[in-house]
Formats: structure tokens, C-alpha cells, sequence
């Protein structure tokens, strides 16, 4: 009975953080192309400025730049694409 119940929760626990990408709040589908093709991260971020964010940072999520900014006191998180650095999803938090 204990290595049912054993069993049983190492299951779970599995399923649990097999799930936790899926739980991210990210858009990570932004390009098909590969990296060796990317426009620099820099010129998301200039865009990002160029729209009157205040650039914090920026990261690769999944196949887009994620850059963080502030504007108007709150917080976004905008993703574009490096293919073209058309801005394809945002979210303030």
C-alpha cells in the first residue's frame, strides 16, 4: 500500500513540473527562422524606446526578444520578433 501511495505522488509531482512551462506567462512564438538570421536583441530594445518605453531588459523567450519597459509608471513585457522586430504581443503587468 505504501508504494502505491509512493508511487502515486511521485506521479504527481512529475505532472506538476512537466506542466511549469506551460504555466509561464510568455508569448514565445515569434519566428520560424533561425538565430544565425536574428537582427540583434539591440534593435528590440530601440524600438521599444522609440515607443516611449523605458528599457529595463531584455531577454530571448522561446523564438522572440522579450523586453521589459515602463511607461506611464507601469511595467510591460513586449515581445517581437527578430526576424523583422514587428512587436507581436504585449503585457502589462
Amino acid at each position: 500500500m505504501k508504494a502505491l501511495i509512493r508511487g502515486c505522488a511521485v506521479a504527481m509531482a512529475f505532472g506538476v513540473f512537466a506542466a511549469a512551462p506551460a504555466l509561464a506567462d510568455g508569448y514565445k512564438d515569434c519566428t520560424k527562422i533561425d538565430k544565425a538570421s536574428w537582427k540583434p536583441a539591440s534593435e528590440a530594445e530601440a524600438k521599444a524606446k522609440e515607443a516611449g518605453y523605458e528599457v529595463r531588459r531584455s531577454k530571448v523567450e522561446g523564438s522572440c526578444y522579450e523586453v521589459y519597459g515602463v511607461k506611464g509608471g507601469k511595467l510591460f513585457e513586449l515581445f517581437y520578433s527578430p526576424e523583422d522586430l514587428s512587436l507581436k504581443h504585449t503585457i502589462a503587468k
